[in-house]
């Protein structure tokens, strides 16, 4: 070995030591705790922790508004390997209370990469931690339901494993809470940006042919661009938005769009737009919490899950048809299917447990799945929903 090896060598592994020790962990309610490295933000959130099995689009994950006051916990083992861009986002300001992986890439390999997740994270003041065993996690979350926890990214400070505990016990839970009053557009806006296109980005739409509204409960951008893209005019509206103001941009169809929470919760101001929207006659469609409201509207039940579905690789039944599409999942609730009134048709069910992933009200064009058929990521399998819904709102332009 050469001096100038040895020297480099030794340079190297001064600045190791001088690196500061990034202690993390994640700690359960009930005393369970998992030590890790942290890193993203120091500092350290409270929510309910959820796994998902999706393998790639974690940034697209982190950014759905759908995960706020939840912790993600990924099963792939490494999170972080393409970096992170401006474009692959689905909310400007990321709702998810923290991170929990098997490694973090802290070196990023991928053209379009600007930022690597770390920075990402810490520019959101998004906490995380790596290094944990999230295969025992994800058997504990399995096996005994989604915990409450807080992740923390301690930096140089010492962990206080009481207080931790306490601040995980603290967390109320989400039954009974309403999240997407904290998610959604505060005023009504317009929406003209197309879906993603290889080496162009992001076009505006040219003329419409149909009108929109999206009632906003923590929408993904996605579902607004493939609306855009089949030639709509859209106009967005917040969650709290009553019928006449829904209806006074004169919609040709409705869109109840995905968030976070109890639908019960938030169904206390939603569930009268939502059947006033249905007496005039015009579509509507339901995408996740949208379509657990519209099942509420139409007197169906809610009921909160053990551990949900969380991913990109879920096999629902379309049972109108016989065909099984691979979509892509996120909801701890779910439309009780005993519950469903008599002129409600099942229409999706998981292939997984059995449970509800889609209905429509008889006779008109009111449908809703407990999917994300807009994916982003995950499979396209289920885009046929959205020209089914323009096909319908044509009929009325």
């Amino acid at each position: 070995m050469t001096d100038a090896s040895l020297a480099h060598a030794a340079a190297a592994a001064q600045v190791f030591l001088r690196a500061p020790f990034r202690k993390g962990g994640l700690m359960l309610a009930d005393g369970t705790f998992f030590e890790g490295l942290g890193f993203g933000a120091v500092g350290q959130a409270v929510g309910e922790v959820c796994f998902n099995t999706a393998m790639s689009g974690y940034q697209e994950i982190l950014s759905d508004p759908s995960y706020a006051s939840q912790i993600v916990a990924f099963t792939f083992p490494h999170i972080g390997i393409v970096g992170t861009n401006e474009e692959d986002i689905e909310a400007l300001t990321p709702m998810v209370r923290g991170l929990v992986v098997k490694a973090d890439a802290s070196h990023p390999s991928n053209y379009r990469n600007l930022l690597a997740l770390d920075g990402w994270l810490k520019k959101h003041n998004i906490p995380a931690v790596a290094g944990i065993d999230t295969r025992a996690l994800t058997s504990l979350i399995r096996e005994q339901g989604m915990p409450h926890a807080v992740v923390t990214n301690l930096g140089e400070a010492l962990l206080d494993r009481q207080a931790l505990i306490h601040q995980a016990k603290s967390f109320a839970g989400l039954e009974g809470l309403d999240l997407a009053k904290e998610v959604s557009a505060i005023q009504s806006y317009k929406w003209d940006e197309m879906p993603w296109a290889w080496g162009v980005g992001y076009k505006k739409e040219g003329p419409s042919t149909f009108r929109v509204t999206v009632i906003d409960y923590g929408v993904k951008r996605n579902i607004l661009r493939l609306l855009a893209g089949m030639g709509a005019d859209i106009t967005v509206v917040p969650a709290n938005a009553t019928t006449q103001e829904v209806m006074r941009h004169k919609p040709h169809g409705v869109l109840l769009s995905n968030g976070p929470g109890d639908p019960a919760a938030t169904g206390e101001y939603a569930i009268p737009t939502i059947q006033g929207v249905i007496e005039t006659g015009t579509p509507v469609f339901g995408i996740c919490l949208g379509h657990q409201m519209l099942g509420l509207a139409l007197g169906a039940k809610t009921k909160k899950m053990a551990q949900g579905h969380h991913g990109a690789n879920h096999p629902v039944k379309d049972l109108t048809t016989g065909k099984v599409e691979i979509v892509s999942m996120n909801h701890g609730f779910t439309v009780d299917r005993e519950s469903l009134p008599a002129d409600v048709t099942e229409t999706h069910v998981s292939l997984f447990d059995g449970t509800n992933c889609g209905i429509a009200l008889k006779g008109k064009d009111v449908f809703g799945v407990q999917y994300h058929p807009e994916a982003s990521p995950g499979p396209m399998d289920s885009h046929y929903l959205f020209e089914r819904f323009a096909q319908a709102a044509k009929k009325r332009a």
